[in-house]
């Protein structure tokens, strides 16, 4: 069942994101995520909080939301009924301290890795409530046309990313304010960012990542990295995890 109307899709099909400003995780299943969340957090030892990338490789539970039909339904819409589940971070931004993400393209960190980046979708999904005070996203409609953009080195420690994209105007930029449970969904390609948390509140989302099988995974340039199928059949003839 689709959760978007024909609009919210021509909408993202133009602009490269979408705002979903409701609750698509029950509260009771959104608690169960959360509590799964802090778990990771008390383990991540010396990592800093931005960093718990894929933590799906190492807690199975996770599945049961990436692969859930309220998630699914938002992102059919965009990128087809045969679904691959590429990818998902735990991204949070600690009171006063978290880093500032630079502006880049997340196609841009995969270069390679797929045969394409048309039809990838990352559904970023609120944990605590996201807004310009602690750093929230944003992004620059319309650049996911664009292809990849040159990029330049920045200061590591401060950044979430060692680069950003040169030469960015930013003076369009529309800004992802959610609360908790909302979320926004955005191309792969499109220019986004945010700047860093200074604020007293804590930011974390959990971004979980889909592509259309109708893309090939080189398995030769993803060594050790898991794929499902979420839903739908293996178009492409991916790599991916016996269920």
């Amino acid at each position: 069942m689709s959760l978007l109307t024909q609009e919210e899709v021509s909408f993202y099909a133009e602009n490269g994101y979408l705002l979903h400003h409701k609750q698509f995780f029950s509260e009771e299943k959104l608690g169960e995520l959360t509590s799964i969340f802090e778990e990771q957090l008390a383990q991540k030892g010396s990592k800093l909080s931005d960093e718990l990338d894929t933590p799906h490789f190492r807690e199975e539970r996770l599945l049961k939301f990436l692969l859930a039909d309220e998630v699914l339904d938002l992102v059919e819409p965009l990128i087809g009924p045969n679904i691959g589940l590429w990818s998902s971070h735990f991204i949070c931004k600690d009171a006063f301290t978290g880093r500032a993400t630079p502006w880049h393209e997340d196609s841009a960190y995969w270069n390679g890795r797929l045969s394409g980046y048309d039809k990838i979708v990352t559904v970023w999904l609120a944990i605590d409530r996201s807004n310009r005070d602690n750093g929230c996203m944003r992004v620059i409609p319309g650049t996911h046309r664009n292809g990849f953009s040159e990029y330049e080195p920045v200061d590591g420690g401060r950044n979430l990313f060692p680069t950003q994209i040169k030469q960015i105007d930013d003076r369009n930029a529309v800004y992802f304010e959610l609360e908790r449970g909302e979320c926004s969904l955005h191309d792969s390609r499109i220019i986004h960012g945010a700047a860093p948390n200074t604020s007293p509140h804590r930011r974390c989302g959990y971004t979980m990542r889909y592509f259309s099988t109708e893309l090939k995974v080189l398995p030769e340039k993803n060594p050790n990295f898991k794929i499902w199928l979420a839903r739908g059949k293996d178009i492409a003839g991916n790599p991916f995890v016996p269920v």
